[in-house]
């Protein structure tokens, strides 16, 4: 159970903020080893949650007041290049990229077999996924092209359908 926790720790930092995986794992493991020590020396759960909950807000609202907003482009590209270990093609290409999909937009890197870097916007949202059978194919590329598809979005996983039957 705690190794899947802190998996989901990872990905939600990952989905969130695009970084920071590591460190926020490192703070998933010492708030569960300090807590478990607690409630071991039973104080009660439910008053260390509150504590969790209330050093999380106060903490996001510090960082809040310090943090300066990014409001150019050549300010992304500066952070790009930082994180990109000092690459300015790379940093440059991030700000293009955050140019193009905005501040809600969402940027997936994928390793290429190319020798060069480029930049690809695909509208909408592709999933990478294939049919299950070449018997789902309606055109002769051998895609399923679905127009205005009913799409079920849920929170958590589905693994058994009385989940989802009303």
């Amino acid at each position: 159970m705690g190794a899947q926790m802190l998996k989901q720790v990872a990905s939600k930092t990952a989905d969130v903020a695009g970084d920071g995986t590591t460190t926020a794992t490192i703070l998933a493991q010492s708030i569960v080893a300090e807590g478990s020590k607690l409630v071991t020396a039973d104080h009660n759960p439910t008053d260390i949650k509150r504590g969790i909950n209330f050093a999380v807000e106060k903490v996001v609202e510090e960082l809040g007041k310090m943090s300066n907003p990014i409001t150019s482009q050549k300010e992304i590209a500066q952070i790009g290049t930082i994180s990109a270990n000092e690459d300015e093609e790379v940093g440059k290409m991030i700000a293009d990229a955050m140019e193009k999909v905005g501040n809600e937009g969402v940027i997936s890197l994928e390793e290429g077999k190319a020798l060069k870097t480029e930049l690809k916007v695909v509208t909408g949202y592709q999933f990478d996924r294939g049919y299950l059978s070449q018997h789902f194919a309606t055109n002769e590329k051998l895609e399923n092209v679905l127009e205005e598809p009913m799409i079920l979005l849920c929170e958590k996983g589905i693994n058994n359908v009385s989940i989802i039957i009303p």
